[in-house]
């Protein structure tokens, strides 16, 4: 990591470092203190600091020491490489390590600035301070504020020991070292090219006399990116090859969406891919022999290349719950195929819901992003807003239901807080005990199982899929199955759901200013329905079974 820094409040004195030092940084030593001179709570959370600081630099540590340990293997062994890490480029020298360094500081906007093209592609600095970060992009949480955690704070950590590391370098008196409580705020940005900066203020630790501010001192910091290295080479499946997929659908009602589901399946599994298999389980006598009809028409039409091996339709007579619906189409999801050529007993399943339409890519991609025991796929899903909102406000018919998948600011979001659509091997969905089937109501049991598996040793990959897009439904939050009444907090969340899945911010607000804009003559159209709701009681009830 790469140091600069400058001192002020006099800038004309600036110090600026351009070493690829590999110095280890002086060990941190706690001021003695007395007791009258700082509280018990001070010294406590001065302490966790130390022992932060103390475990980062352990952690450095062990890993450069493996690091020289790997580097003295390939030595001795002579051409000894791991099969899983292949890099075609020359040993780098300490020379030419630190040259790419010096060009990698020069190519940032870090000492200077550079001409941008407009003003999309500058990239925002984000504030933080010891304990808070202040994100200019969002993220997951969608928190204006937030506690850096895992990879981030450990990241800002080791910025704030480098900042340290060079403000002690020539102090010799402990109790004049500074220190984290010296630490100010911050500013950090990653340049995708060039690598992560920091730039750190620090209170000065002695006052300057001659004015009566104490002064500051600002570290610019750069972990600048290493040149990129192939890692693995692996060949993919072809189309004759490629893996099996086991579709579990859990249902219960809305059956007139369920033959729109099928429609698409036949023409994108059954006739495009034809490695898919599907098994629907299926909750409550109501609607069942409509849905075993729906399956039934796929059989007798001719070419659809469905038969009783790669449909099957599983009947549960009790209460919906998707969890349970899941378990059950996994247990049995191997019946059926006694005719594959695999050997192996594991099956690798898709968990979808009716509301669902998805592309041959993706059922690629579900493929490529699982393997038993290493990795499980979760998709971000590309949720459609409500198309009687969309349409009417830019004064069109709404399309039929294909020619609405198209992914833009004003026709849906990237669903980033669902987690029900997931590509993953039987044998890792039993490992981590599946769902917890005891969830009845609105909601929970996906993200319980994704924080299994986050909090396991299996990869989780997490990415944006083009190919699988959530239609847009209306959402009722009268109750969950069974009529239950939502509490207080659940309702709430329903609310906030439904909102966020019927229209973009923008289109809301027009709706909301609605009586505004007609006064003003605008030749913005507004939809007559926006909201239509359910027609029975039982879809309501079984609201749940489209998904989230």
């Amino acid at each position: 990591m790469l140091v600069l820094c400058f001192i002020g409040p006099r800038p004309n004195k600036s110090i600026s470092l351009f070493s690829a030092s590999k110095d280890l940084p002086q060990q941190q030593e706690i001021p003695k203190f007395t007791s009258s001179s700082i509280s018990s709570s001070s010294l406590q959370q001065l302490l966790q600091q130390r022992e932060e600081e103390n475990r980062l630099e352990v952690e450095r540590l062990t890993a450069e020491i493996k690091s020289l340990k790997l580097q003295l293997l390939q030595y001795t062994n002579g051409n000894f490489q791991k099969k899983t890490f292949t890099t075609q480029s020359p040993i780098i020298t300490n020379t030419e390590y630190a040259n790419y360094l010096k060009k990698q500081i020069l190519q940032a906007e870090i000492l200077h600035g550079t001409p941008l093209n407009n003003e999309y592609e500058l990239i925002p600095f984000n504030h933080f301070t010891y304990s808070r970060v202040y994100p200019s992009d969002l993220g997951l949480g969608k928190r204006v504020v937030e506690k850096p955690i895992g990879y981030k704070r450990k990241d800002l950590l080791e910025a704030l020991l480098k900042g340290l590391d060079t403000l002690n370098r020539n102090v010799t008196d402990k109790l004049k070292k500074y220190t984290l409580d010296d630490f100010l705020e911050g500013l950090y940005r990653i340049e995708p090219t060039t690598g992560t900066q920091f730039e750190m203020y620090f209170k000065n630790k002695i006052a300057n006399k001659t004015i009566n501010e104490q002064g500051f001192t600002k570290i610019v910091v750069m972990r600048p990116f290493a040149p990129l290295q192939t890692i693995t080479s692996e060949s993919l499946a072809g189309p004759r090859d490629k893996e099996l997929i086991h579709i579990i659908l859990p249902l219960s009602g809305r059956t007139a969406t369920f033959q729109n589901f099928m429609d698409k399946f036949v023409k994108i599994g059954l006739k495009n891919d034809r490695r898919v298999h599907l098994t629907v389980v299926y909750f409550g006598e109501e609607g069942l022999a409509e849905a075993r009809s729906i399956m039934s028409r796929v059989l007798m039409i001719k070419n659809s290349g469905g038969n009783a091996n790669n449909l099957r339709l599983l009947a549960l007579n009790e209460t919906f719950s998707r969890g349970k619906g899941l378990r059950v189409g996994a247990e049995r999801a191997l019946d059926g195929s006694q005719n594959e050529k695999s050997t192996h007993k594991d099956v690798l399943l898709f968990m979808c819901d009716v509301d669902i339409v998805f592309s041959a890519r993706f059922l690629d991609r579900c493929r490529w992003n699982t393997k038993p025991g290493k990795k499980v796929y979760y998709p971000v899903v590309f949720s459609l807003y409500n198309p009687h909102v969309v349409y009417t406000l830019q004064g069109k018919e709404v399309p039929p239901e294909n020619e609405q998948l198209v992914i833009s600011r004003d026709t849906g979001f990237w669903r980033d807080f669902g987690y029900g659509m997931t590509c993953q091997y039987r044998s890792d969905f039993l490992k981590v005990k599946g769902f917890d089937e005891d969830i009845v109501g609105w909601g929970g049991e996906d993200v319980m199982l994704y924080r299994k598996y986050v909090t396991s040793s299996v990869k989780v990959i997490r990415a944006t899929d083009p190919g699988i897009f959530h239609i847009w439904h209306p959402k009722v939050c009268s109750g969950g199955p069974g009529g239950q009444k939502l509490s207080s907090d659940q309702y709430r969340a329903c609310i906030r759901s439904r909102a966020l899945n019927e229209a973009s911010h923008a289109q809301l607000g027009f709706l909301a200013f609605r009586d505004d804009i007609a006064a003003n003559n605008s030749p913005v159209k507004f939809p007559v329905h926006p909201l239509k709701p359910m027609k029975s009681t039982r879809n309501r009830n079984h609201s749940k079974s489209s998904g989230k």
